[in-house]
């Protein structure tokens, strides 16, 4: 089969060239409606807001949930997490974080500290807070995050730099935290920059590594002894009060004692006043009284003694052998 004339062909394609040119034109008009539709909603999560700008110029903050907006760059939404706490971690990182605030290039810089007596120490930290504000944290300070990292390692070095190496590795690390995040409330405070910091701590404090193993031997040094003071302090604890409480009972004893004694004293006194009277009285029927109650008192503790007159030459008869 021979292939048609060449004016032939043309004429064949040219009608088709026509068709298409006609959705040339449509396609790019209906896919510039498309972005534009598309580009008009956006959707915030509940723990968001937006700030909206137009042409650039601060125009409101929108809630959580969905909103439409003037397309093609005319109107933008920043999205801030007002509602959720933020974390900036200092002296080392912790991978996948969300925040893009969170690390730095390098932690290992931020860790290295000079304390207030001149000594060495690797000091790891973060700082919790969240943004109060997101008008004034994002249009305030050109680098919100950067720049409050750059005043929390301020403050903390600073805190540092005023204690001791012992406070900053042991009895020291509540004070430090707490002195910390108050200068840096202050800060934030007068700087105006939307952000409440809620939280600093301490992570984990130790020595260069030359000097590692000389700190934990005084560590474990100081650990023994506070050991052995809590060992006596309860020793002491647990005996003192008993002989204390042992001498107060003798000692009550005793005194219950001396008063037993006196009343005793003082009753025979006045017993004795009273036989004595009645002595002056009659002598003789007196002490006859008295011989009768001694001997009723003293013979039933004889038992089967027998008591005879020393003149008596047999004493047989007189028993009952029965």
């Amino acid at each position: 089969m021979q292939p048609p004339p060449l004016d032939q062909t043309i004429t064949f394609v040219r009608p088709k060239l026509n068709f298409s040119g006609k959705w040339l034109i449509i396609l790019p008009f209906a896919l510039f409606l498309l972005i534009g539709i598309f580009s008009s909603f956006y959707t915030i999560s509940p723990e968001s807001v937006a700030v909206v700008q137009r042409f650039g110029k601060f125009k409101e903050v929108a809630e959580p949930g969905l909103h439409f907006k003037l397309p093609y760059g005319i109107d933008t939404a920043i999205t801030v997490p007002v509602r959720r706490q933020l974390k900036l971690e200092f002296g080392f990182s912790t991978p996948l974080a969300t925040n893009p605030d969170q690390n730095s290039d390098s932690p290992e810089l931020e860790r290295d500290m000079v304390t207030g007596d001149l000594n060495a120490a690797q000091v790891e930290w973060i700082v919790q807070y969240s943004i109060s504000s997101p008008k004034e944290y994002l249009f305030h300070f050109r680098n919100p995050g950067s720049t409050l990292r750059d005043l929390t390692e301020s403050v903390v070095c600073e805190v540092i730099g005023d204690r001791t190496v012992d406070e900053v590795l042991t009895i020291g690390r509540t004070e430090i935290e707490t002195e910390a995040l108050l200068r840096l409330k202050g800060i934030l405070e007068k700087l105006d920059m939307g952000v409440t910091a809620e939280q600093i701590q301490l992570k984990n404090v130790h020595p260069p590594g030359p000097v590692q193993r000389s700190f934990d031997e005084v560590n474990r040094a100081q650990q023994e002894r506070e050991q052995m003071i809590n060992e006596a302090n309860g020793e002491y604890n647990r005996v003192i009060p008993k002989a204390k409480g042992l001498a107060d009972q003798r000692i009550s004893g005793a005194d219950g004692f001396a008063v037993q004694r006196i009343n005793e004293a003082e009753g025979d006194v006045a017993r004795f006043k009273e036989l004595l009277l009645q002595y002056d009285k009659a002598p003789a029927i007196t002490k006859q009284r008295l011989y009768l109650e001694t001997m009723n008192e003293v013979l039933p503790q004889l038992g089967s003694k027998i008591i005879i007159d020393e003149d008596a030459k047999q004493f047989l008869p007189l028993l009952n052998l029965k």
